[in-house]
């Protein structure tokens, strides 16, 4: 904070020396410092403007481009937000005059967007994106969205998720990176930088936002929009890291999160807006509430309307109202009733304007209206689609070398999922248009040309009760080498307000697979789907399972290109496959039970999970060499390296990812079982070795934090664990 307010001062004292006259608008000026244009323009603005600058409405949606005056007409020109719903830059233009050339001060709109993964190149889903454990990959994946997004006027997103989720009922688990912590905040933190690059100002770099902040992800249930229940210690240790790491890569904004978190709603919540995210982090962005959040402060029991809930909400430190307009009914008389400081809307303001000088929008307000084919599905944007595609499917069952497809002439494909274009872009698809998706018929008939027949039946509906498709996928089973069967989730079955009270397949697609097992060939089971799913029933039933996740436009080569071994899939979950939905919540990093054994357990069904965080299957066979460590004991402040040679003792090349965790067995705060610190991810070739290196740094390794985020690393004994390999260190003393 001291380094903020010295700035502030810096700007106050520039922009005195530089502006000696009141007209002197110093705010116009590039070549004056942010801060200096910030404090110059802060200082011309009426209370009515700054409101403005606090409010976020939309454009785009049900408006009609062939009026654009009438479409922008009903938003006020001193308006600080857009979230906007079109697909190129025209209505955007158009909305941006009125702002630039018919408000008073000329105050460019911020035009923001849900752009989660991929624009109108859509990527894998965050949670598959997740299982291929290369955050590179992932990042080239937000860097074309962030350039496609741009070139259709898009300056902001609503992105990246960094969510610890555990409840795979919550629908929003397919928006994050999983169960841990660790992971959430390396992909963040990738994906702020590739959305911002090293300039916000500079060509295709749009502006990031963590989400949701914080502890949405522990969803009671798995239930959407309820109360949650979380300690200081575990807000801390499990729901703040990933969000500290996209603060600390540079995102520019946060957005608030609809829950309560221990009887303080999250869009009201002082402690973690102001105290840790501005006081402790040293947040100079701003937050925006999600949608009509802070309106339903009312329906949370907090306040008794529309008025004390924009009071709370601001109070707390939340800048941005999104589209319940409290802040431009209320705010102005909160101010003058005294309930709100002047103080707090000047630096509300002043984060807003800060943003949007650092965009470079005061310079370079219009984005270009340039043909689509010169800004989307850019054929680099394609090949990064479908490596992170193939990267993140995970093999999760491949008996007796099933796959990859060999000795085939005649392939029956089955499915609701089979010829689906629809549904494989997942949730939140932004610009995404089925017709672009390469379906997993057409990419496997490509592949096979030549070589194989792809027999194609539906065989059924995703849900339903309707078995009249089920003779002709059985005949075509039966006239087959092997069966693929595509089952899994609509696009519309995970994402927002897409709670599930079971993470099993309806029942009438696990019928399916059963009838067309009984042909008595091998059956492959791909598997669609924003969240992990029971397979426990379907498994007897399958010799090979493969997990693809929503993998978007280029779906159909990424999986076609496993299937027949032009891939080698090496994927590995990111977060846990239950038994069954009644072993939820199960993940890997839980703390100790208090007694040992099977008491506890539950008693009618097994309490190990059915594919464990970090699974997943290859072509190819790894052997891990010994654990070693460079040194048996450190300093708190000194550094260790860990090493473990990985050779590929199989006949295909392979990428293998190794996960570095570790364990403090004994602590004045107890410690989950174990916790990730490390990853990576790395081509072996056949018959060749590589070594990983693990550089340890104890406070960041194996400390720990307490409920007041105060990081520590007590001496005594800690492991290092790689499989089922362990090192022993010691921090001295």
């Amino acid at each position: 904070m001291a380094r903020i307010k010295y700035l502030i001062l810096a700007a106050v004292l520039f922009a005195a020396g530089t502006a000696s006259a009141k007209d002197k608008e110093v705010y116009k000026d590039p070549s004056a410092p942010v801060e200096a244009r910030v404090e110059d323009l802060l200082g011309r603005m009426t209370l009515y403007e700054k409101v403005a600058q606090l409010s976020q409405y939309t454009l785009g949606r049900n408006d009609n481009v062939n009026n654009l005056g009438e479409a922008v007409s009903h938003i006020p020109a001193e308006i600080g937000s857009l979230i906007y719903f079109d697909g190129n830059a025209v209505l955007r233009n158009a909305m941006q005059r009125r702002a630039v050339e018919e408000s008073r001060l000329g105050i460019p709109v911020l035009f923001g967007y849900d752009v989660i993964h991929g624009f109108r190149t859509v990527f894998q889903i965050p949670l598959g994106q997740a299982a291929s454990w290369n955050p590179d990959l992932a990042a080239k994946a937000n860097r074309a969205a962030a350039q496609e997004a741009s070139a259709a006027g898009i300056d902001w997103t609503f992105s990246p998720m960094v969510d610890v989720a555990r409840d795979p009922r919550w629908g929003r688990v397919s928006e994050g990176y999983g169960e841990d912590s660790y992971t959430n905040a390396v992909f963040g933190a990738a994906a702020v930088k590739a959305y911002q690059g090293d300039d916000l100002s500079a060509e295709g770099n749009i502006a990031a936002c963590l989400k949701h902040y914080v502890g949405y992800g522990a969803s009671e249930a798995g239930r959407d929009y309820v109360p949650t229940e979380i300690s200081a210690q575990t807000l801390w240790d499990t729901y703040l890291p990933s969000f500290e790491a996209g603060v600390r890569a540079g995102a520019a904004t946060v957005m608030s999160a609809f829950n309560i978190i221990s009887g303080v709603p999250a869009s009201a919540n002082h402690y973690t807006m102001t105290e840790v995210l501005k006081e402790k982090w040293g947040h100079d962005g701003f937050i925006v509430s999600d949608w009509d959040a802070i309106a339903q402060l009312v329906n949370q029991g907090m306040a008794a309307d529309g008025k004390e809930a924009a009071c709370y909400a601001f109070n707390a430190g939340l800048e941005m109202d999104m589209n319940d307009g409290l802040y431009m009914k209320h705010l102005q008389a909160l101010v003058e009733e005294g309930k709100v400081s002047m103080d707090m809307v000047d630096d509300a303001v002043r984060r807003v304007l800060r943003l949007k000088f650092r965009l470079g929008l005061f310079e370079d307000p219009y984005t270009d209206e340039r043909p689509e084919e010169e800004c989307f599905l850019l054929p680099e944007s394609l090949a990064a689609a479908e490596q992170l595609a193939q990267e993140s499917m995970v093999l999760l069952k491949n008996e007796d070398s099933t796959l990859p497809l060999s000795g085939v002439s005649k392939i029956a494909l089955i499915g609701p999922l089979a010829d689906n274009q629809e549904d494989l872009l997942g949730n939140w698809s932004a610009r995404g248009r089925a017709e672009d998706v390469v379906s997993i018929h057409d990419g496997l008939v490509k592949e096979m040309e030549g070589i194989a027949e792809v027999l194609l039946a539906r065989g059924c509906g995703f849900d339903g009760q309707d078995t009249t498709m089920f003779p002709e996928a059985e005949r075509i089973a039966g006239e087959a080498d092997i069966v693929i069967v595509c089952l899994g989730e609509k696009r519309g079955w995970s994402g927002e307000n897409a709670s599930r009270s079971t993470i099993s397949l309806p029942d009438i697609q696990e019928r399916l697979l059963r009838a067309v097992s009984r042909a008595g060939k091998p059956v492959v089971l791909l598997l669609s789907s924003g969240r992990p799913l029971d397979v426990s029933r379907m498994d007897r039933y399958a010799d090979a399972i493969l997990e693809i996740w929503q993998p978007g436009v280029c779906a159909g080569k990424a999986v076609a290109g496993i299937l027949s071994g032009r891939y080698n899939p090496s994927g590995k979950l990111a977060i846990t496959f239950p038994y069954s939905t009644g072993q939820i919540p199960i993940y890997y990093n839980h703390r100790n039970r208090a007694r040992r054994g099977t008491q506890g357990l539950y008693q009618d069904i097994q309490s190990t999970p059915m594919y464990e965080f970090g699974y997943g299957l290859s072509y190819t066979t790894f052997e891990y060499g010994p654990l070693t460590v460079s040194s048996d004991s450190v300093a708190p402040d000194g550094s260790i390296t860990a090493e473990i040679t990985v050779t590929n003792t199989g006949n295909v090349d392979g990428k293998e990812t190794v996960h570095w965790f570790i364990c403090d067995p004994y602590s004045r705060l107890t410690r989950p079982v174990k916790e990730l610190r490390s990853f990576g991810k790395q081509l072996i070739k056949a018959g060749e070795s590589v070594t990983f290196r693990f550089e340890i740094d104890p406070l960041r390794d194996l400390g720990f934090v307490d409920g007041d985020g105060n990081r520590f690393v007590e001496p005594g004994e800690y492991r290092i664990m790689v499989k089922d390999r362990t090192a022993v260190i010691n921090v001295t003393d």
